[in-house]
């Protein structure tokens, strides 16, 4: 990272003078309940009685989006347009000052978490110049909760959608607590752009920020029948299934007293004992769900609290949620005492599934604590990996998801790499990592046999991708269909429950080989592909961890997690190297028709280990 860059005096200077320009005549305080008049003058409303607003800007502009400061929060890869945007800044901030004077803005003020050490106090002021604004004030208000006497920080966020598109950029000072959002009129920006400032702070307290869900899963013990009490994070990429699996029931018994209760969908900070404080009161989610699967989401999402943006709503005033001709990033605020699912007889059969708390309990209230990776891939990695705490912490540096067919098909199959699934990282993704691994090795220390890792691939299985090797054009040979919901929920309850059977596994983990109520007897890689199109795929996924590894270790990951994923490579088979998926029609095996004849469980699985300092990758 070039200092010369970067003008740090200059960044000093305008929070200085930005603080000076926060209480002008042309700036209204505004409480939330008064913003709700203006704010529906531009929306639409729904025959359930929501209400909903299209954007311009449908989702981040994170390839426009810079961290300005000093090398504590600067990004240490910078690409061509950032460094534009980093040069251009002194500029950019000088016209801030002057908007920040001459327009018209509302200024809200909430809160972030609900705890007795964390709670930031979040300042919108977004620029209400053109009167369709209000709902982006309206709307990221009903994400958090009212200010209290909690202790902070401030935090400070300006947005300013006019300011012209080919100047559209966010501008994050971390370490001063202020980010600006120019030139786009996505909610989603004023929701990450606070809780990008939460995660940075939260470090400052030796906390860790989380992209992830946590949520508290009662559950009956398979071997002795009684109730345990499980905390689960849920990491994962914007649109993977945090939200999705932070509600899901599993299929447990209600009657039985088992049930999944939500704390979070999306951020949290992560202590040394293994609670989570909470940030959000309410979600922002995507809107693609189906009601019959995902039942608590969609009756928040009917309510007529839901507050949608880019939602299809049609003439008759209908939201379609699976519509997605004209974006494919519907979202809408739900509160969170709106997920209910219907369980009993009128009028007592709604049952709320939240949490009574925002934060998640330490483990030592809790019979176990679970984390678990999010990923979404389509070939030959399986739907359930039991993993060490070295894998976690690799798994956690990987973060490991891949461009779909449908929304990039120059990419498709390709892997996506982003630390802890977290792109909001400000400054070193290695620091993170780092201390990601000394929480989770302290906590399998401190409580052994309570605290447990997996991976989920919520993709599918035997996808094919040809490549032309003149044209570089990829086309698909062979699709396949996502895990259905029903199997990964069996799947999660059995190893809550400990019931799952899992075995060693070609990618270095333990994968799952039977779940009671799923039949996954059709999902092994073998029957999809040969061996030598498996150990290509093997050296694909390697070499692009190695290359990811190498990038973040220049950020100063420790060496020993550095030796462990030099260790993990070792999965690859040696092979002179491949193009991407070396697939012809003539080499794909057809897709498995029937069951096979024998059963998958005819072994035994390793046992739960307790971890030492001696573990080792595979």
């Amino acid at each position: 990272m070039s200092d010369s860059l970067y003008d740090t005096r200059l960044y000093d200077r305008f929070s200085r003078d930005l603080q000076r320009r926060l209480n002008g005549p042309n700036i209204k305080d505004m409480a939330l309940e008064d913003l709700r008049d203006a704010a529906l003058q531009t929306g639409t409303q729904t025959k359930f009685g929501s209400w909903g607003w299209r954007s311009a800007v449908s989702s981040r502009i994170a390839e426009k989006t810079v961290n300005l400061g000093t090398e504590k929060s600067r990004e240490y890869h910078l690409s061509d347009n950032k460094r534009k945007i980093i040069a251009a800044a002194p500029a950019e901030l000088d016209k801030v000052l002057h908007l920040m004077e001459t327009l018209p803005f509302v200024r809200l003020r909430r809160q972030m978490g609900d705890n007795a050490e964390y709670n930031p106090k979040c300042n919108l002021y977004i620029s209400v110049a053109d009167l369709k604004n209000y709902r982006l004030a309206y709307m990221w208000g009903h994400t958090m909760g009212p200010v209290t006497k909690a202790p902070g920080p401030e935090f400070t966020l300006i947005h300013i959608p006019e300011e012209h598109q080919i100047r559209q950029q966010a501008l994050v000072m971390a370490e001063h607590n202020i980010t600006m959002v120019l030139g786009s009129d996505y909610m989603g920006e004023d929701k990450k752009g606070f809780l990008r400032n939460g995660m940075f702070a939260a470090g400052a307290l030796d906390m860790l920020g989380l992209h992830a869900g946590t949520k508290v899963v009662v559950i009956r013990d398979a071997k002795t029948n009684k109730l345990k009490k499980f905390g689960v994070f849920l990491f994962g990429l914007s649109a993977t299934g945090k939200s999705t699996w932070s509600c899901h029931q599993l299929g447990l018994d209600w009657k039985k007293g088992e049930r999944t209760l939500v704390c979070q969908d999306d951020i949290c900070f992560l202590k040394h004992d293994g609670s989570a404080f909470g940030s959000e009161q309410n979600y922002f989610v995507k809107t693609d769900v189906d009601a019959k699967l995902q039942e608590s989401m969609y009756n928040a999402l009917v309510h007529s609290s839901a507050l949608y943006e880019n939602v299809m709503i049609n003439a008759d005033g209908s939201p379609d949620f699976l519509d997605e001709n004209l974006c494919g990033n519907g979202r809408a605020v739900i509160m969170r005492k709106q997920l209910k699912i219907n369980r009993g007889h009128w009028p007592f059969h709604m049952k709320d599934i939240w949490y009574s708390s925002l934060n998640l309990p330490p483990v030592e209230e809790l019979d176990g604590l679970v984390f678990a990776f999010i990923t979404r891939r389509n070939t030959i990695m399986t739907f359930s990996q039991r993993l060490n705490p070295i894998q976690a912490a690799l798994a956690y540096l990987w973060g490991e998801s891949s461009h779909s067919y449908a929304s990039n098909p120059a990419k498709a199959g390709e892997s996506v790499r982003t630390v802890g699934t977290d792109p909001f990282i400000v400054g070193s993704r290695a620091h993170k990592v780092n201390q990601f691994y000394r929480i989770i090795m302290d906590l399998a220390d401190n409580y052994p046999g309570k605290v447990f890792f997996y991976q989920y691939n919520t993709g599918g299985m035997g996808e094919i991708i040809e490549v032309d090797k003149e044209s570089g054009k990829k086309n698909m040979i062979r699709k396949t269909e996502r895990v259905p919901i029903d199997i990964m929920a069996a799947i999660q309850r059995g190893d809550l429950r400990d019931t799952n059977k899992y075995r060693r596994s070609f990618l270095g983990t333990e994968e799952i080989v039977s779940a009671e109520g799923a039949d996954l007897s059709q999902y092994v890689p073998e029957k999809y592909y040969s061996q030598e199109q498996i150990d290509d795929y093997l050296r694909d996924l390697v070499d692009g961890r190695r290359k990811f590894t190498e990038k973040v270790a220049e950020e100063g990951l420790m060496p020993e997690i550095q030796r462990a994923a030099e260790e993990s490579y070792r999965i690859a088979p040696e092979k002179s190297t491949s193009v991407f998926i070396p697939a012809r029609k003539t080499d794909i095996p057809p897709p498995p028709k029937d069951k096979p004849a024998g059963k998958l469980t005819d072994w035994k699985p390793n046992p739960r280990l307790v971890r030492d300092r001696g573990w080792r990758y595979g």
